[in-house]
């Protein structure tokens, strides 16, 4: 669920261990009570490593692979960061809303049992470095993509857009939905206390900045927020090449078993894919297009060589997101995410969930010398402060 503790999801992680394991009796029971075991089945799984939130388990059944994890109340990570752990009974929610606004953008809820705390989902299978450089078809981590300068700008326009469908769908329910998602309690206490308080605790000059941002965003609830839209949290499909090879066509395979209603189907989208709703919120929705852009801008430090095509991939998300703005003036939205951004560069180096890719104190000088007078005087447009960030990089360069 952080980006400080790796990129580890369970649609999107490597395998713990290559023996498959027994499973915590919690799963077992949790699988047979919502009926997706065979009578007598035992089924076997594997942990996957580097979550920090959850227990996260690939786990084969006769059905199929599923993927299940279960919430922890003490999160994996340096600071003392504690959560409800009830929180994915909303993200199985989220989940369900959001297929309902953009077809296959969520994975498919198989189950959720709420008094043992595991959420079941369909299993989505991510290729690896080697088969994304020969052009293979297959989900990617788009947090992995991004690492080696594919920075693909359609791509990030499709994010926007998927992410404005939801917003959009959910405003327009906004009274059947919002009492479905009144997580107030869990949203300040795993998004902003660690992120915008726990920073203005290191930044005393601007802490009243950064105390207003929290004012903001909670006064604002216009739609169903996820409230961790990072690239570690999204799958991007590439497509096979259309014109097979000789060494393809050689051989004609033979036809695979058809599945069962357990295993994976035909997804209704090839579009992104957000993993990870943990803080699934009724709030501002302008949290969660500023918590993306805030990764754009920071992988232009991670990966130097890409900076022009984060700068593009930045400026085309922002641009498909705006675009389908319509439960409320657009102008509006985009301030209060241009305000917010600056405190989430900031809250990144000095927040209680630091990027783990920024590694040099250089890096992490130039993320503070570029939101420190944005957030002492906000700019009212995403440009402005994209712009601002483009400038700060430069300096950065020339010292």
């Amino acid at each position: 669920m952080h980006g400080g503790a790796g990129a580890t999801k369970a649609m999107a992680s490597t395998l713990a261990a290559t023996q498959a394991q027994v499973l915590p009796a919690e799963f077992v029971q949790a699988l047979r009570e919502l009926h997706l075991l065979a009578p007598g089945e035992v089924p076997a799984g594997v942990p996957l490593a580097g979550g920090v939130s959850s227990d996260i388990w690939r786990i084969d059944t006769a059905g199929g692979p599923l993927a299940a994890k279960r919430a922890l109340p003490q999160l994996r990570v340096a600071a003392d960061w504690r959560a409800p752990i009830e929180r994915n009974a909303f993200e199985a929610r989220w989940m369900r809303v959001a297929g309902q606004a953009v077809p296959g953008c969520a994975p498919r809820v198989l189950g959720q049992h709420a008094a043992l705390g595991v959420l079941v989902m369909e299993w989505l299978p991510v290729g690896g470095e080697s088969e994304a450089a020969a052009g293979g078809a297959g989900w990617r981590l788009w947090k992995d993509e991004l690492r080696h300068g594919r920075a693909d700008a359609a791509t990030a326009r499709a994010v926007g857009r998927t992410l404005v469908r939801i917003h959009a769908h959910s405003a327009a329910r906004a009274a059947e939905l919002a009492p479905q998602f009144d997580t107030d309690r869990i949203f300040f206490e795993i998004r902003l206390a660690p992120y915008l308080l726990a920073t203005a605790q290191k930044h005393a000059g601007l802490a009243p900045a950064l105390r207003a941002l929290v004012e903001q965003t909670r006064s604002h609830k216009r739609a169903l927020v996820h409230g961790d839209v990072s690239p570690k949290n999204i799958l991007v499909q590439r497509r096979a090449p259309t014109t097979p090879s000789a060494a393809t066509t050689a051989t004609t395979p033979a036809a695979p078993t058809p599945p069962t209603a357990a295993a994976m189907h035909e997804r209704p989208s090839r579009g992104p894919v957000l993993l990870d709703a943990e803080c699934a919120w009724w709030g501002d929705p302008a949290f969660d297009l500023a918590f993306c852009l805030n990764h754009l801008l920071l992988k232009a430090l991670w990966v130097p060589a890409a900076r022009a095509a984060f700068a593009a991939c930045f400026d085309a998300l922002a641009a498909g997101y705006l675009a389908g703005v319509d439960w409320e003036d657009a102008t509006q939205l985009e301030r209060r995410a241009a305000a917010l951004l600056p405190g989430l560069l900031l809250a990144r180096v000095d927040g209680k969930s630091p990027v783990e890719y920024l590694t040099e104190p250089a890096q992490r000088d130039t993320v503070r010398r570029a939101a420190q007078p944005l957030l002492l005087n906000a700019r009212p447009t995403l440009a402005e402060v994209q712009a601002a960030w483009q400038r700060e990089l430069e300096e950065a360069d020339r010292r």
